[in-house]
């Protein structure tokens, strides 16, 4: 961990309390935030999906790779510190350290998900509606990338939204 604290040192930290919400969901922030000492929830769409208490969590990073809102509430479940990085999206293209870091991160949290897909078309072999479950992740592996992100500028259907 410590090339990674290295890569941090220069960056402000931030005291949260119990209770405090670091992250919104759908928020805008260009924020990414580094798990100092502290437990935290993450939570989409009002449902719980981890908790981590792990130094060296980066919480905002889907946000900051993918230019994004954030994608998913992150709030302090004890007393909780964190670096913060306020230009993430410059700071990750500064930091080797930090991006490798990150890439692991990723790569266990995508492991994770496989697993638990092997693990429940396993469960659920045999039954009609995995059939439905393959065909989404099926298209959710094979649409370009900018699709899942945002609609396409001709499907807004409120004429007041611009960009």
């Amino acid at each position: 961990m410590n090339p990674l604290l290295a890569a941090l040192s220069d960056q402000p930290e931030q005291s949260f309390a119990e209770g405090d919400c670091l992250i919104e969901q759908d928020e805008c922030t260009g924020r990414l935030y580094i798990l100092i000492e502290g437990t935290v929830a993450v939570a989409k769409d009002g449902v719980a999906v981890t908790k981590t208490s792990e130094a060296g969590a980066i919480f905002g990073d889907l946000s900051a790779l993918l230019d994004v809102p954030h994608t998913a509430a992150v709030r302090a479940l004890s007393p909780t510190r964190c670096y913060v990085v306020s230009d993430a999206r410059d700071f990750l293209e500064r930091n080797p350290t930090v991006n490798l870091h990150l890439c692991k991160l990723l790569a266990r949290r995508l492991d994770a998900v496989n697993k638990y897909l092997v693990d429940l078309k396993q469960q659920f072999a045999g039954h009609d509606h995995l059939g439905m479950v393959d065909g989404m992740l099926d298209m959710l592996m094979h649409r370009h990338p900018r699709e899942r992100i945002a609609p396409k500028r001709s499907t807004l259907r409120d004429p007041e939204i611009t960009e």
